[in-house]
């Protein structure tokens, strides 16, 4: 296997590699993928007792990818954290989290939390394709109807989705499986609608399943994920890769919620742009 020269060119290698891989590289991939900056910045000693290997599986790791070595591996990471404008802030945000005795009192664990934040808003701007957002935005500006679904942490996501399409009067229906009703709605969903979904690791069986369902129908789906190695990226015809730190106790929504308001905003700027006849918004009960 010829080794990648750019991240870009990596991450997909990985994402290839994934299946086949041991639990214990793919416990490294699921970190190499997460924090690529954590893994730029640290020895093999430090990387492999953050992922709970031994550090002789980092090294099968690099060479399971074509690279001699994990110090010629990780120059591919250490280029894209030096092409990246927040090297720094990355860089103090890697520190802090060394950090053994922080504050736990309230005014500490916000500090965190706001801490967090920003790296995820920050990563959210510079990873988002704009031409995943304009195809996502025709998608749902043109849909018959839109569907949306999450479950668990994620369901605020599609709440807040499906309240805010449907105050730009697009026809959005948010399915919430009451009532054991959820393969019901899903059958009703038709190639003229949209599936927009969003699943986080350890992602939710049944929006997997619908997206898989509605892709085999040909029905789009709009995909809110956490990376490369999430089962949504093959179903969806739009997918946004969000920074999602699986190791976190508590996971933050900044980013999400954020991706989400950026989508309405753009369709409701997409539909004053080209007005649609209202009857073209008629049809299906």
């Amino acid at each position: 296997m010829d080794s990648a020269t750019n991240y870009d060119e990596l991450k997909d290698a990985i994402t290839r590699a994934y299946p086949d891989m041991s639990k214990q590289l793919q416990r490294i991939a699921r970190f190499a993928l997460e924090k690529p900056a954590e893994l730029a910045l640290g020895t093999v000693a430090a990387v492999a007792e953050a992922t709970e290997v031994q550090p002789s599986a980092m090294i099968r790791f690099a060479n399971a990818l074509g690279y001699g070595g994990f110090s010629e591996m990780q120059q591919v990471f250490r280029g894209h954290l030096v092409e990246r404008s927040a090297s720094y802030r990355e860089r103090i945000d890697v520190l802090r989290r060394k950090q053994v005795n922080g504050q736990r009192a309230p005014a500490g664990v916000l500090h965190q939390l706001v801490g967090d934040s920003v790296g995820e808003l920050g990563h959210l701007e510079e990873n988002i394709r704009e031409s995943d957002l304009k195809a996502a935005v025709r998608l749902l500006a043109g849909a018959e109807r839109i569907h949306v679904l999450a479950q668990r942490r994620s369901f605020p996501v599609a709440s807040y989705l499906a309240y805010a399409l449907g105050q730009l009067e697009l026809r959005t229906h948010l399915l919430d499986g009451a009532g054991g009703m959820l393969q019901e709605s899903l059958r009703a969903i038709d190639k003229g609608d949209v599936l927009l979904v969003a699943s986080f690791r350890s992602y939710a069986p049944e929006v997997i399943d619908a997206a898989r369902g509605c892709a085999r129908r040909g029905v789009p789906v709009v995909a809110i994920t956490d990376g490369p190695l999430s089962p949504l990226l093959e179903h969806a015809k739009v997918c946004f890769e969000l920074a999602d730190d699986s190791s976190r106790a508590f996971r933050s929504l900044v980013a999400p919620l954020c991706l989400a308001q950026a989508l309405v905003m753009s369709t409701g700027h997409h539909l004053a742009e080209k007005p649609e006849p209202k009857t073209s918004r008629k049809g299906k009960a």
